[in-house]
């Protein structure tokens, strides 16, 4: 077993993804018994970026559905081809031998993100991203999805998965999530990287990155994080955006006037940038 998780762990690094044993373990069950997966953390803390790596990892197409307030089955699910029915309607009534009966039949239907990844002919992993951004009545709605991997269609009838997706949500939780879609899934959090795990994501997706660099930029963007003068985090997107733009600056050595004209990279607030750079513990903190 050990050596499985070693094995998927060294695919998802083959992607860029740095894992944690945590990570990798419940990722691995979660797929092995067929579980959905929810991730919660903070903003920017890497929880999209493991439905992605898993997708590559597993060899999978990867459907992803972005949440959003008033996101319905339309545009979840399915929808009708209005204008080709419409079209059907005209035809039969001149004559064209068009049933009135078919209008709701396959060649109408229009596959939405819910619906493609349960006819896939091939398993693919579903990325429901930021569930926690959708109304209460669409969380409603994914549980059939999630419990019985099928669908309902009112006009069309019962649509079960021809293969089993992989189902990742992510959550900021900028709302409670109901305990009937929490039973149904297997559950990971998040953490902000510590900077060991920094430094390795940074030199990973930049090569060409000093390590010394990276490890400046880790412990900098640590003490962001903790810091009570920002209120907007750096994400570990951020923290990336950082490293690049003192790369594409040539720097060496993050320094307090490297930092002051690239800051604007790992903080996007105005005030947040002015308090940190009257903040001395920030400059000491990558010294």
């Amino acid at each position: 077993m050990r050596q499985i998780l070693e094995q998927l762990k060294d695919k998802l690094n083959e992607e860029q993804y740095i894992a944690d044993d945590a990570l990798v373990t419940t990722l691995y069950i979660a797929v092995k018994l067929n579980r959905p997966l929810l991730i919660e953390g903070a903003a920017g803390v890497g929880k999209t970026e493991v439905a992605k790596a898993a997708a590559k990892a597993f060899g999978r197409e990867l459907v992803r559905l972005q949440c959003y307030e008033g996101l319905d089955e339309s545009k979840a699910l399915y929808e009708w081809n209005y204008q080709k029915q419409l079209l059907a309607i005209q035809m039969g009534n001149q004559g064209g031998g068009q049933a009135m009966k078919d209008l709701f039949g396959e060649e109408y239907l229009l596959e939405r993100p819910l619906l493609k990844s349960i006819r896939s002919d091939e398993p693919v992993v579903l990325l429901v991203d930021e569930i926690d951004k959708a109304d209460a009545e669409f969380e409603a709605f994914l549980l059939e999805l999630l419990s019985e991997m099928q669908v309902t269609i009112p006009e069309y009838g019962t649509v079960r998965a021809r293969s089993m997706p992989f189902i990742v949500l992510t959550s900021n939780h900028t709302r409670p999530l109901s305990e009937a879609l929490r039973r149904r899934c297997a559950y990971l959090y998040l953490e902000y990287p510590d900077i060991p795990k920094e430094i390795s994501i940074l030199t990973a997706k930049l090569p060409g990155l000093d390590e010394a660099l990276a490890a400046q930029v880790a412990r900098a963007v640590a003490y962001l994080r903790q810091s009570d003068n920002v209120t907007k985090k750096p994400s570990v997107a951020e923290s990336l955006d950082w490293a690049s733009a003192l790369m594409a600056l040539g720097v060496d050595e993050l320094d307090d006037e490297s930092a002051a004209v690239t800051l604007g990279f790992a903080l996007k607030n105005n005030d947040d940038i002015a308090q940190v750079l009257d903040d001395d513990e920030f400059i000491r903190s990558f010294i």
